[in-house]
């Protein structure tokens, strides 16, 4: 693990007129893993979801915002979740872990065929009252078309999104990582025609990984024409923020009849993280006392 270390940078080009985010996703991705146990073609969809996740939370400003990524979805992976904030930390947990598949037509982990239709819903949750709520049907359910269209619809923003996840033979990630590369509103023609062909050009993202490449030179490979100015580079990172004091309150939202049955049932129960897998245990006490607080 020594040799890697996930980061993501964030820069502009042609004189301000794109924005681009590029991260390596490779810890995290396998982080995720190891927590969920999870089937290769369960491992690259979350691992392209938590790589997408992580990028556009640091496009949030505030300290303290959240995003959050479901997808909700028709095929046998049922859906997953992802949540970052805007520090570079990721979190997120599948609903089916081990779902199996053959390859697709192209020989690769068919994550489309374990998502099918379905909708991607897209949360900030910035401190207001009301979190904003961005919903668009799943495109390819490849995950990185789908954040594209995400952009283009709910944003109004015209983006680039590449996302990969290579497994070693022992269904370790191998490689993670991806770019998001957005235009701003005043962008010349010229500029977004040139730039189209470099996107079009960037066949797979693990490719350009597996050739060594960090996030600075995924950017320089697209970009290198126009320009390319890194303005920032942040560490990133699986990261769970889970407590014995979140998981008494998720409990405490389940009701009385509910909890006075595990304290009938007179003994501990154990409550796992969904996102870490982190083991709670409550005594029959404890839950007398949760009541009694309610």
């Amino acid at each position: 693990m020594g040799e890697y270390k996930d980061y993501m940078v964030r820069a502009t080009a042609a004189d301000k007129q794109i924005r681009a985010f590029a991260v390596t996703s490779r810890d995290l991705a396998e982080q995720a893993r190891r927590y969920h146990n999870t089937s290769p073609v369960i491992t690259a969809a979350l691992g392209r979801l938590l790589t997408g996740g992580v990028m556009m939370g640091c496009m949030m400003k505030g300290e303290e915002d959240l995003l959050t990524l479901q997808i909700k979805c028709g095929g046998p992976a049922k859906g997953m979740t992802v949540t970052a904030d805007s520090k570079g930390n990721v979190k997120g947990y599948p609903q089916t872990p081990d779902v199996m598949l053959p390859p697709n037509s192209k020989g690769k982990l068919d994550v489309g065929g374990a998502l099918g239709l379905g909708i991607l819903s897209v949360i900030k949750d910035m401190g207001l009252k009301e979190p904003y709520v961005g919903q668009v049907a799943l495109q390819t359910s490849e995950i990185a078309e789908d954040l594209t269209y995400y952009f283009a619809t709910s944003e109004q923003i015209p983006s680039a999104v590449g996302l990969g996840v290579l497994m070693n033979r022992d269904n370790t990630v191998k490689q993670a990582g991806g770019f998001i590369i957005q235009l701003m509103p005043y962008t010349d023609e010229k500029v977004i025609s040139a730039l189209e062909k470099k996107v079009a050009e960037v066949t797979s993202v693990t490719d350009l990984l597996e050739q060594g490449m960090t996030p600075e030179a995924l950017l320089e490979q697209i970009l290198g024409g126009f320009g390319v100015e890194v303005t920032e580079r942040v560490a990133v990172q699986y990261s769970c923020n889970c407590s014995k004091e979140r998981v008494t309150r998720a409990i405490a939202s389940i009701g009385r009849k509910d909890i006075q049955e595990m304290i009938d049932a007179g003994e501990s129960i154990e409550v796992n993280c969904q996102f870490c897998d982190k083991q709670y245990v409550f005594t029959p006490q404890e839950l007398q006392g949760l009541l009694k607080g309610k």
